[in-house]
């Protein structure tokens, strides 16, 4: 057996472990005991010259770090950020056991099987198999088992780099997800690099009328009314599109006629994306879902107050100044009556394309797919690189899936039911990470 097929297959078994610890989280603090993924990940290490680090603000919520130290103090560190938690499941609409980690016809199938626990696996099988080589790197490696991603980090990775930033370096991170291909029109091929992340913007809509018995609405100002109102002309929101570098690259690697690419980049039709119109949408857009409304309480009482709750996902360079001016713009008159309150919010982050650490993925990509262009994308999403920008860090996505696994693919993959990973795709990604690695950190 060679090396590659080894750790491939210490890959794949580590992964089937992740995915049978069900770290389910439901949001709630509760939830996910990432303890099971960390011990998992604390026997896989064990025998080995690495620095373990734990980290637990709260029961169970365990997140852990494995530190190989480089040789090299001047060299460039790098940090992978593999998250062990998983989102729930609707057991009836599975047709496999969730949490069984069954290969089938060469796909491993399971709930975080794409999101991201295959990437988690091969982070961890490059870090132990480099920490168990003769070489000691130049540059120090850590992975990084992260808790809680699924609900933004707060005990996960947000955390750590909030109460104990010094744990690990932030400069150079990798995480979820890219690396898969898009449908370039004239059959020629191009990859994605996930190089940033929308913020967010949360808000509740809040808006007062007249209480009051429900047999005796005349003359009064029905509050309902008012939020139904408010809901109609927030829906009907139609922000521009951002014609920024980002986007106009994205859109010109599909290789589209003239006229279609212009009127991509316009924003002026997406019907050409296919199936990526939408994520399409999301990526060159401020986008604002209504999501929640709340009125009232009794059949027979007219409530004073009700409220409705917008996820809204800003771009980089859209600040939650700009967010509020454009729903007072989209409520016009009504503005004045409502009440815009902040939930969560968080700025986008991006990082450059360019750099050492871009350079080093765009020549791992060209070794498994020669000349096929690398496209800069952004996230409709979040993931925990957005902390390790924030600490004046890039960060980036990566992964790689084989020819004709396109974007569209991989995203309708996520958080599905019946939730799987080609083993293909486990595959390059380990082997497209031990390459990466080694070329960065020089192990």
């Amino acid at each position: 057996m060679n090396q590659d097929t080894a750790l491939v297959e210490t890959t794949v078994t580590l992964l089937k472990e992740l995915i049978r610890n069900a770290c389910v989280n439901d949001l709630t603090a509760d939830s996910g005991n990432e303890v099971r993924n960390a011990d998992t990940l604390e026997r896989f290490f064990e025998g080995t010259d690495v620095r373990v680090q734990r980290f637990e603000p709260h029961p169970s919520r365990v997140s852990i770090a494995f530190t190989v130290e480089g040789t090299d103090p001047s060299a460039e560190p790098l940090t992978l950020l593999g998250h062990t938690d998983v989102v729930p499941v609707d057991p009836a609409k599975w047709t496999r056991d969730p949490f069984g980690a069954e290969e089938i016809d060469g796909r491993i199938y399971g709930r975080g099987a794409t999101d991201m626990l295959y990437v988690t696996a091969a982070m961890a099988a490059v870090t132990r198999d480099i920490a168990t080589s003769e070489r000691r790197p130049k540059g120090t490696l850590t992975f990084v088992g992260c808790a809680d991603e699924e609900a933004r980090g707060g005990l996960g990775a947000g955390w750590i780099a909030t109460h104990e930033p010094d744990a690990f370096s932030w400069r150079n991170c990798l995480s979820e997800e890219g690396g898969s291909h898009l449908p370039v029109a004239d059959g020629s091929d191009a990859v994605v690099v996930v190089v940033g992340e929308k913020g967010a913007a949360q808000r509740r809509l809040t808006v007062h009328g007249d209480a009051g018995h429900g047999s005796t609405p005349y003359g009064r100002e029905l509050t309902v009314g008012l939020i139904a109102e408010v809901a109609r002309r927030i829906a009907a929101m139609e922000p521009g599109v951002a014609r920024d570098e980002l986007w106009e690259g994205y859109v010109r690697a599909f290789r589209f006629d003239d006229a279609t690419q212009e009127a991509l980049i316009s924003g002026e039709s997406f019907d050409a994306l296919g199936d990526l119109a939408r994520y399409s949408h999301a990526m060159s857009h401020l986008t604002v879902s209504p999501t929640v409304l709340r009125a009232g309480h009794a059949i027979n009482v007219l409530p004073s107050q009700a409220y409705l709750e917008l996820d809204i996902r800003p771009l980089p360079g859209q600040t939650q100044e700009d967010v509020d001016a454009a729903l007072r713009d989209a409520l016009g008159e009504l503005a004045e009556h409502v009440t815009i309150e902040h939930l969560i919010t968080e700025d986008a982050t991006v990082s450059p394309a360019s750099g050492p650490l871009y350079d080093a993925i765009v020549d791992t990509i060209g070794e498994f797919f020669g000349d096929a262009p690398v496209v800069p994308t952004i996230a409709a999403g979040g993931s925990d690189l957005r902390f390790g920008r924030r600490r004046g860090g890039v960060g980036y996505g990566f992964a790689l899936h084989r020819r004709g696994r396109t974007l569209g693919d991989v995203l309708d993959l996520l958080h599905s039911h019946d939730e799987y990973v080609e083993i293909a795709d486990v595959e390059l990604t380990v082997r497209a990470y031990r390459s990466l690695v080694g070329r960065f950190i020089g192990a």
